[in-house]
């Protein structure tokens, strides 16, 4: 119980930083990134989406970030803005089929079929 404390405790203050140093700096596109994955990390996946919504319009041609965009919108059981977001990662040149297949962020696409075409895209 006193790691678990801890670790919460490390992350709260983790966040808090970069929630202020995103104040601050509100087009910084690391901080963003990293706040957008501790706020998923976290399980606010509202936020995280608000976020990854930023970095898209920051970063519109960076696959990873149209990738995390899909996760948070998975996440949130928006099947089809994630698989929207998914496919435009993958036309920006996302190619980690394997990885796609094995992250946890995105089981409420796997057993659609428009995941499953989407896949068959990148495995040879």
């Amino acid at each position: 119980m006193k790691t678990k404390r801890k670790v919460n405790t490390a992350l709260r203050k983790e966040m808090t930083f970069l929630e202020a140093l995103a104040r601050r700096c509100p087009q910084d596109v690391d901080v963003l990134k990293a706040l957008g994955d501790l706020y998923t990390r976290t399980g606010r996946y509202e936020d995280g989406l608000k976020t990854d919504l930023e970095l898209e319009r920051l970063c519109p041609r960076e696959s990873l970030v149209w990738y995390n965009l899909a996760c948070s919108y998975a996440l949130l059981n928006r099947t089809k803005e994630a698989l929207a977001a998914l496919e435009r990662s993958i036309v920006l040149g996302y190619r980690d089929a394997r990885w796609i297949r094995e992250d946890r962020d995105l089981d409420s696409l796997k057993k659609d079929q428009r995941f499953i075409a989407l896949l068959q895209r990148l495995t040879p």
